[in-house]
């Protein structure tokens, strides 16, 4: 199997398994890097604590952890992966429900990944 189509395979089974489980963080402890450059398009937002830029691997997976206090998944697809060598493009759609608020937010979501060695080291979410 080529690079590419095995980086698109971890994160296919990830984002599955991630939607499936409603949300649970241990989902990428496998996925991640010990070291990842982690950040968010949303960073600007003070407010969204969650979003804030990470790099050890137990940041990045804090960050699921606050976003999964805040907000309860109502689903997570991800309908294309576009690939070339380590870079993979995930394209989808999710939904959340804030816990305090039932305020519901649903949108479409790109992720940008780059794998070495079978491991994800650098992640930008759209």
């Amino acid at each position: 199997m080529a690079e590419e189509e095995i980086n698109v395979e971890i994160l296919r089974n990830a984002y599955n398994a991630w939607h499936e489980t409603g949300g649970d963080t241990r989902v990428w402890s496998d996925v991640f890097a010990d070291r990842l450059d982690w950040g968010s398009s949303m960073e600007a937002m003070p407010e969204l604590v969650f979003t804030r830029q990470r790099a050890p691997k137990q940041e990045v997976i804090k960050h699921y952890e606050e976003l999964a206090s805040e907000w309860s998944m109502d689903f997570f697809r991800v309908n294309e992966f576009i690939a070339r060598g380590e870079r993979v493009i995930a394209l989808g759609e999710c939904s959340f429900t804030h816990r305090q608020t039932g305020r519901k937010v649903r949108g479409p979501k790109i992720d940008l990944w780059l794998f070495k060695n079978g491991k994800a080291t650098e992640f930008m979410e759209y």
